[in-house]
């Protein structure tokens, strides 16, 4: 029998993608198709198609996207992001390139006619916490904020297009997200998981690496993926924009020693000056090559999988964040008024993913003596 709902992950291989790929496979009623340059590492037992594309060449994306079985739900994912990250938020170049990757998809798509409902991402940028200081808490009904972003590009053509076509859509405004994905420009777990490894392989202190308490707020990728299964046949989410959390707040100096004691390491110590200085040294980079080789690991080299997360832990963890004049804090009532109840511990968060990347490969295994 046909799947009556075919779903469309367009960035399958980062984080946000990653965990979508999971979660709609374990459905059972949806036929999944995944779309990225890289394959997404997911459990063996995921199900779906997965086909290379090239979001920057409009000609390629409508004639893979012709080629698809009718698609009724569609998950944008996908970001082009600077070296260092947060150049790039202000490049107008690279805000245009993203725009263009988002209307090589959505336009084609938009024309089968079979398209219900959209999901994209945005995030705190919406609100400008990238360029001023913002009202706390940030809640979706707030004028739009008027800086060069590509969250704007995407979100009018998105407008544009269901009008056009007739279908719904959903957008999220998640904040610091927690996954397994290598590689990603975002992802925390594997720096923090890598810099954990090390640490014990070369006898260092897993100290905390950061210069701030700042308050952050993490969402799990496992809780957003539920969020578009919701959003994809709840009317109540129809034409929407949703801030997302896991529901508390995390300070990562303060979750530190917890984490430490779940993973067994020390922390009295000399930091690095951050992760970056950290994973550039010769030293590290050798050590993880024997961890690598040791445990059969899917990358020999950090970069593969660190991608720029380390990059972005810095951020988070920097005086940067710190010097804010109030914190980015997103309001979550709306989604919460909208029928989507769903929460997690962030602590918790941080320990399942630093597991879930030891059972796909991607780091070594975490706990004392099992190195």
């Amino acid at each position: 029998m046909t799947r009556r709902n075919h779903i469309l992950i367009v960035g399958s291989s980062g984080v946000i993608g990653t965990g979508a790929v999971e979660h709609f496979t374990g459905l059972g009623d949806w036929e999944v198709t995944a779309t990225s340059r890289r394959l997404p590492v997911v459990a063996d037992d995921c199900r779906f198609s997965h086909i290379p594309l090239d979001l920057s060449d409009p000609e390629g994306c409508k004639t893979v996207i012709g080629g698809l079985r009718p698609v009724t739900h569609l998950i944008y994912a996908a970001v082009a992001e600077a070296p260092g990250l947060s150049g790039g938020w202000y490049d107008p170049e690279l805000i245009a390139a993203n725009g263009a990757m988002f209307a090589n998809v959505i336009d084609p798509l938009s024309v089968q006619g079979s398209l219900r409902h959209v999901s994209l991402l945005q995030g705190a940028k919406a609100y400008g916490a990238h360029h001023h200081p913002v009202e706390v808490p940030c809640r979706e009904d707030q004028p739009r904020d008027d800086h060069p972003n590509f969250y704007w590009l995407h979100e009018d053509r998105l407008r544009l297009r269901a009008r056009e076509a007739g279908f719904t859509f959903s957008i999220f405004r998640p904040q610091v997200l927690l996954g397994t994905a290598p590689g990603a420009a975002m992802n925390p777990i594997a720096p923090i998981g890598a810099y954990a490894a090390l640490c014990r392989e070369l006898g260092r202190p897993f100290a905390f690496p950061g210069q701030s308490a700042s308050l952050l707020e993490m969402v799990d990728t496992g809780l957003l993926a539920e969020a578009f299964a919701w959003a994809a046949t709840d009317p109540a989410a129809a034409d929407q924009t949703f801030n997302i959390t896991n529901g508390d707040i995390l300070v990562l100096a303060h979750a530190w020693p917890y984490l430490a004691e779940r993973l067994n390491l020390p922390v009295e110590g000399e930091p690095p000056s951050s992760l970056s200085t950290f994973f550039a040294e010769p030293e590290v980079q050798s050590a993880w090559r024997r961890l690598a080789a040791r445990h059969d690991l899917r990358f020999a080299e950090l970069t593969d999988l660190l991608g720029q997360s380390h990059h972005y832990v810095d951020l988070l963890l920097g005086q940067r964040l710190a010097a804010k004049a109030s914190p980015v804090l997103l309001d979550t009532n709306k989604i919460r008024r909208a029928g989507f109840l769903g929460f997690r511990d962030s602590r918790h968060s941080l320990v399942h993913w630093l597991q879930r990347m030891v059972e796909l490969g991607l780091l070594p295994p975490l706990t004392s003596g099992a190195n």
